[in-house]
């Protein structure tokens, strides 16, 4: 009987992508490479300088928290994944193959895992990045279950992490463990495939069968419009519809905000008095204090200023939060959000599926919008973008210093060749 790494290294080895997959790879590489663009000057490309090209390239594109989500996974797939593709040289099917891999992984996982405070991204991430470079580098599907179970000892991260740059570096460290695992299954490493099994019972996997069937990344991915946490998506979307139904709408006015949401959809917010920009993307007071205050949250929205407003932590000090016990995701159930004013009377509003969700998938204008905020010059590079050319795009822009010493770099030109 096969082991569950020697059933997802086959199925990524022979999977043949249709025109629907390609164009979810297309979207997610311009997706990826806009918000790793955006991220070019920020200080976690200059601490991340001198390390390989995936851990570099997943670890900017993710400290803005603007990338993709594979909701059933609950994992931000395409930075990774992408990442991982890219840095091994690998193309649109090498993509798919990691990202259904991941998908397929978390599902099995399961909400237990990440409720229990897993980084899913990191533990889902670094086994599927290892199948995405394998198909990169044309292993065989012996050699790719086995740079599967290689990566497995990278395959942690927790979500303490959240709020800090730590988040966006564990990614990083999980695109590269997959990247070194299938180059190291090239060169003759062995492992044992059942390592695969001990290692999801050790991380608490839910038990769930792994479904082979139906497209590369079954549910699709949601693309965030707001530069956070994707748990913030929906508050902050929930808030926009009410301002645009009401018009004008003072902050000044509101005396009292509660919110009721399930408490999965809550779970990654873990930030209820956030004292910095990056904890201000982790936190559903601000969610909705940014929503009322900003015309359209974005990268200004969530600065270390931005979050320290005096009306903004007025309004986050005024919310108060209910949790109805349960779900299983990010989406579950529905937001409710209802706006006492001080001048007497309420308004109320409510939401399931925020725009850009795999229900309600992004317009063209949404995409647009986006990458044009991601930087003046990001719609024209992004122009005509293919695999090939974001790798060389990435290399150019996320630049790196290679290592001092001589055995580093004797090591690192070993395994790059390999």
């Amino acid at each position: 009987m096969s082991s569950l790494a020697e059933t997802l290294a086959r199925w990524a080895h022979s999977y043949e992508p249709d025109a629907h997959d390609f164009a979810l790879a297309d979207r997610s590489l311009r997706d990826t490479l806009a918000v790793t663009l955006a991220a070019r000057d920020h200080e976690v490309a200059r601490i991340a300088e001198s390390l390989p090209n995936a851990t570099r390239w997943a670890a900017v594109g993710h400290v803005l928290d603007f990338d993709d989500v594979q909701l059933e996974s609950t994992s931000h797939v395409s930075v990774v994944v992408v990442s991982a593709a890219l840095a091994a040289g690998g193309d649109a099917r090498a993509y798919l193959a990691g990202a259904g891999v991941m998908t397929r992984l978390g599902t099995a996982l399961g909400w237990p895992h990440y409720a229990a405070g897993w980084h899913a991204t990191c533990t889902q991430g670094a086994p599927a990045a290892a199948i995405a470079a394998g198909v990169a580098l044309g292993l065989s599907p012996e050699q790719l279950t086995t740079a599967l179970v290689l990566a497995l000892p990278a395959a942690g991260g927790v979500q303490a992490a959240f709020g800090t740059q730590g988040k966006s570096l564990q990614v990083g460290f999980a695109a590269e463990a997959g990247v070194r695992a299938a180059r190291l299954a090239r060169a003759g490493a062995t492992a044992d495939p059942r390592a695969l099994e001990a290692w999801m019972r050790l991380v608490g996997a839910a038990g769930s069968p792994v479904d082979l069937g139906g497209p590369a990344i079954p549910g699709g991915l949601a693309v965030k419009l707001h530069p956070c946490c994707y748990a913030m998506q929906r508050p902050i979307a929930a808030v926009r519809e009410l301002r645009a139904r009401h018009g004008r709408l003072d902050p000044a006015d509101i005396d009292r905000i509660v919110i009721t949401t399930p408490e999965a959809s809550v779970r990654p917010l873990i930030h209820d008095r956030p004292a910095t920009g990056l904890q201000g993307k982790f936190s559903l007071p601000y969610a909705v204090a940014t929503a009322l205050l900003d015309p359209f949250p974005d990268f200004d929205s969530f600065t270390d200023a931005a979050v320290a407003r005096a009306e903004a932590r007025r309004l986050v000090a005024a919310t108060e939060t209910v949790l109805v016990p349960g779900g299983d995701g990010l989406l579950s159930g529905e937001t409710d959000i209802r706006l006492e004013l001080g001048r007497g009377g309420t308004l109320h509003t409510r939401l399931a599926q925020p725009p850009g969700a795999p229900l309600r998938a992004p317009s063209q204008d949404d995409l647009e919008r986006k990458f044009a905020a991601c930087g003046a010059d990001v719609p024209h590079l992004l122009n005509g973008l293919t695999w090939a050319s974001a790798r060389a795009l990435l290399t150019e822009t996320i630049r790196r210093q290679r290592p001092r010493t001589p055995s580093a770099r004797s090591l690192d030109s070993r395994l790059e060749s390999s």
